[in-house]
């Protein structure tokens, strides 16, 4: 118990010190909160090997973000965004992969390998890009639409390219996953055996069986269930409520081997004309916020300093390129 306090109270510290002074920079939480990370972490040593633990912990605020972006777009309005998604996010990943590959190729890299470091970098991170658009103010812009049309497309893309990296690897070569931090645990130890033991179209029909699922419990239970606890008239129990729709379907998710941010992003879609929609947002909020700033502390604890140091150069050029 005392270890568990003394580990909430240096995050707590870190982030208040930390965050409001990169806000007051022009720097943006995000930062604030890795560098809040790197000091207790790396420089200070005031957190150590628990800090994976909570980083798994933590990233359910990105499931959590996933899902209040789903409530906010219809079925409708998400099938009027198809072009764009496809076009603009599919052209995106597709040409920076190829770009990046054609460059690490040139540089005496084999194929395979160029082609997987094409893909590693034409992803991106979700959670960082979202809150730092949120913070300025940019989300509801074309310019931020754009940005989450090719982030939305990038996490569906993780599917196929989680299919692809191991027809690249090569033996005694270890490949690092195409994935973001947030997707990577999210996804855990990968697809279920027992999914992946069965034929694609009986793993598929699985697949769009626990979705189909998920848009019935949306339609006809949500609304039932949510009237029933409003009438206890006990915040609290609405709000575990919502916390556990959203675990739940995070659950169903990865026993069919998606994604649970993905998974969770379409329950949110499918509940966005939900009368409870509002009430979902704001019971949510808080604790996505909260484990969003926890998740990015846990990176910046995590940052490799020998390796950075090491190899400035070659990471400050890759990072400007």
């Amino acid at each position: 118990m005392e270890s568990f306090l003394y580990q909430a109270f240096i995050y707590l510290a870190a982030a208040i010190v930390a965050v409001p002074l990169a806000r007051r920079l022009g720097f943006g939480s995000v930062l604030g909160y890795l560098v809040a990370g790197l000091a207790i972490g790396p420089l200070l040593g005031l957190v150590g090997s628990e800090t994976i633990d909570v980083q798994h912990f933590a990233e359910f605020g990105v499931v959590m973000m996933l899902f209040v972006i789903g409530l906010e777009l219809e079925p409708r309005a998400l099938w009027a965004m198809r072009k764009a998604l496809v076009g603009l996010g599919g052209m995106q990943i597709v040409f920076t992969t190829l770009l990046i590959s054609l460059i690490a190729w040139s540089q005496g890299i084999l194929p395979s390998v160029a082609i997987a470091i094409g893909i590693t970098l034409a992803l991106s991170s979700t959670a960082i890009v979202m809150q730092t658009l949120d913070e300025k103010q940019l989300a509801r812009t074309d310019g931020g639409r754009s940005a989450f049309f090719v982030l939305l497309m990038q996490d569906i893309a993780v599917i196929p390219v989680l299919a692809l990296l191991p027809l690249l690897a090569i033996p005694g070569l270890e490949i690092m996953s195409a994935l973001s931090g947030e997707e990577a645990a999210s996804y855990g130890n990968g697809t279920k055996e027992w999914i992946a033991s069965q034929s694609p179209i009986i793993a598929s029909a699985i697949v769009l069986g626990a979705v189909a699922l998920v848009g019935v419990v949306g339609v006809f239970l949500v609304g039932p269930l949510f009237r029933y606890i409003s009438h206890s008239r006990m915040r609290e129990i609405f709000i575990a409520t919502a916390l556990l729709l959203v675990v739940a379907i995070a659950l169903l998710m990865t026993a069919v081997g998606l994604s649970p941010a993905l998974g969770t992003f379409m329950a949110g879609v499918l509940l966005a004309n939900s009368a409870y929609k509002h009430q979902l947002e704001a019971d949510i909020e808080p604790f996505k916020g909260l484990l969003l700033g926890l998740f990015f502390i846990t990176v910046g604890a995590g940052i490799n300093t020998g390796l950075l140091w090491d190899k400035l150069w070659v990471i400050l050029s890759i990072t400007i390129a």
